[in-house]
């Protein structure tokens, strides 16, 4: 059998989920091609999906020395060190694989998302930024931008970096979700309000949405809609602790609303 005819065996064992076969027929080639940077990266990509990180990072770094333009190596470990909570070293990977690869912009959203976790938020906004200007229809990073605006205090940028997510992506409760919260955080009631009811309206099982609406009804005094949310709210897969919670205050607002009478 020939290498490619291995690696392509191989290949099919990956596709069908049999990643420890998959690996031994890569590390047979390895044999005779020890210098193939793109054999380590798939027995990586093996190692990680049986869950088996230090094996994983271990190929990468490899597959890296070996050819260090190989950005899907950046990339794949980059997710490992996401999912590990390993910001220090995912930020020094990516900035590696940029001094490489400078205009790769994948790499670079990576590095943005990396500082938002490592609460290095004017980093990640200098990345995102240079990102928006090589690529102004990328709605990803109008999205980050959002979390990011709305996490430093400064809620119109986050409703403009939302609102330009919609132009791409319309359907997603979650965007409607978080705009309502800027809304809200920057005293825009109505509107804050107005987006919770078009998260239900797109999916009338996203449960906080619900709550939001609830909250923002009795606020205004509109108890009956404020009930009527609350009580829509209890009747989805909410913990019990919290259902019993919201049945107390539907029952104060009913008390309230019997004391105006």
């Amino acid at each position: 059998m020939s290498e490619k005819e291995k690696v392509d065996k191989a290949l099919e064992a990956y596709k069908k989920g049999e990643y420890k076969e998959a690996i031994d027929i890569f590390s047979s080639v390895l044999e005779t091609c020890q210098d193939n940077a793109e054999l380590y990266n798939n027995i990586a990509l093996c190692y990680a999906n049986l869950g088996d990180y230090d094996k994983a990072e271990k190929n990468y770094l490899k597959a890296q020395s070996l050819n260090p333009k190989l950005v899907q190596v950046y990339i794949n470990l980059a997710d490992i060190y996401y999912r590990r909570k390993d910001m220090g070293s995912g930020i020094e990977l990516v900035s590696r694989g940029l001094s490489e690869i400078p205009d790769n912009l994948v790499l670079r959203h990576y590095l943005a998302r990396f500082y938002m976790e490592d609460a290095r938020l004017d980093l990640a906004i200098d990345e995102l930024e240079y990102i928006l200007d090589k690529q102004p229809e990328n709605y990803d990073v109008y999205y980050d931008l959002g979390r990011v605006h709305f996490e430093l205090g400064d809620y119109a940028s986050a409703i403009e970096n939302f609102e330009n997510v919609l132009e791409f992506k319309s359907e997603n409760p979650w965007i409607y979700y978080y705009l309502g919260e800027a809304y809200e955080a920057n005293d825009e009631i109505d509107k804050a309000l107005s987006n919770y009811l078009k998260a239900i309206a797109h999916n009338d099982s996203f449960s906080p949405a619900y709550k939001k609406a609830g909250i923002l009804f009795f606020a205004r005094g509109d108890y009956d809609d404020a009930i009527e949310y609350f009580e829509d709210y209890i009747n989805l897969d909410i913990p019990e602790v919290e259902a019993g919670k919201i049945r107390e205050l539907i029952e104060r607002i009913k008390k309230k609303q019997n004391e105006q009478k």
